[in-house]
């Protein structure tokens, strides 16, 4: 039987249609236009338990390839930086790279309200699929898109290529922007970042768009359209979707500290740490200790601080919790203090959020306005 991959392309696009998450009728013949196989390269990474399996293409066979392909999912193509074209076997580490699911490329699009004529700046060209859906919407003149490993690059230039596009392709840091084709009428990235970066803030024309996901080093994250103002100032609302990046590489996690359990101060916590489970309530604990990790133990929770080492954890203690907290900053406190004060706002969702930027370039994250209860970023 002859194989229609524009049969899957018209599935695909099917089905996230009928979610109700791809409405604009150019968008849509992105999808059912780019061959979404041909950014997969010949080799993926399939979860297994604490590893990474590489799936390869010959192994698969075309059809089986095919469906994979064009399955609403995300493929992690990087592990540690080890491609899955080049694995020789199961490998173990933190995805590096991936070809986000073609819903959260489209949801990402239409958020940004991209449309005819527009210049926009993709920050992290990855397998250079939704560098290529964007070339298809707007026209290869109008994308720019900037990645930060040169390897990564050289693929999505190839992939790009032999689809027959041909955006302006940086290879960079994209936290930098890229003022050379300044200024764009939207700023896109495919990787979760800690603050806003000022460059991106000046390369957007006024009235233009950031839309990024706000991430940090709890794994927390929030989905966000900025508006940017003619100062460099920029306002916007999350938008409270349960989605997921990885940092920008810039601002990946620095090494742990080594936890030890410290005894440390000991008290009954006021909140009961299953809170952090809820997608907001884990949000808010990392707008209050920023630059502290989270881990889960069967007995609670473990923050470690990577700037002090500075450690919390928690334990159960009959019908309640108790709390151990050492070094310079208290890391419970401040978690609970946020998340008391979510509370007593109502325990909105993450919709409820928003973001300012002032003409300084201070970032603020507030609940329900401006003026509401807010947490500064680290900058």
């Amino acid at each position: 039987m002859t194989l229609d991959p524009a049969r899957y392309r018209r599935e695909l696009a099917d089905a996230i249609a009928a979610t109700g998450a791809l409405t604009d009728p150019a968008l849509r013949e992105a999808v059912e236009r780019v061959p979404r196989e041909l950014f997969l390269g010949n080799a993926v990474y399939r979860p297994n338990g604490t590893a990474w399996v590489p799936v390869r293409r010959e192994e698969t066979g075309e059809d089986e390839w095919l469906r994979l392909a064009y399955a609403d999912r995300t493929w992690v193509t990087q592990v540690n930086g080890t491609d899955a074209r080049n694995a020789t076997g199961p490998v173990s580490g933190n995805p590096t790279s991936s070809s986000t699911l073609p819903s959260l490329v489209v949801r990402m699009l239409q958020l940004a309200d991209v449309r005819d004529g527009n210049k926009v700046l993709e920050i992290g060209t990855g397998t250079g699929y939704s560098t290529a859906i964007l070339a298809h919407r707007l026209g290869e003149e109008n994308v720019t898109s900037v990645e930060y490993d040169p390897g990564l690059a050289r693929h999505a230039a190839a992939h790009l290529e032999a689809a027959g596009y041909a955006p302006a392709l940086v290879v960079g840091d994209g936290l930098q922007g890229h003022k050379e084709r300044a200024e764009y009428d939207a700023i896109v990235a495919t990787c979760a970042v800690r603050h806003i970066p000022v460059p991106w803030l000046w390369q957007v024309a006024p009235g233009g768009t950031i839309t990024t996901t706000l991430g940090g080093w709890m794994l927390a994250s929030g989905l966000i359209r900025l508006t940017v103002g003619d100062d460099g100032s920029a306002t916007g609302n999350f938008t409270g979707d349960a989605v997921s990046y990885m940092l920008a590489r810039p601002h990946e996690r620095p090494p742990r500290p080594v936890f030890f359990r410290h005894q440390g101060q000991m008290r009954t916590s006021r909140v009961d740490p299953g809170v952090l489970e809820d997608w907001t309530g884990h949000f808010v604990a990392q707008l209050a200790a920023p630059s502290a990790e989270l881990m889960t133990t069967s007995d609670g929770v473990v923050l470690v601080d990577v700037a002090t080492g500075s450690q919390a954890w928690t334990e159960p203690d009959g019908d309640g919790w108790t709390v151990h907290q050492h070094g310079p900053l208290w890391l419970w406190d401040q978690v609970e203090d946020a998340v008391m004060t979510w509370q007593a706002a109502g325990s909105p969702g993450q919709s409820a959020f928003g973001m300012t930027v002032d003409a300084a370039h201070r970032q603020t994250v507030w609940i329900g306005s401006p003026d509401g209860p807010s947490w500064q970023l680290p900058v």
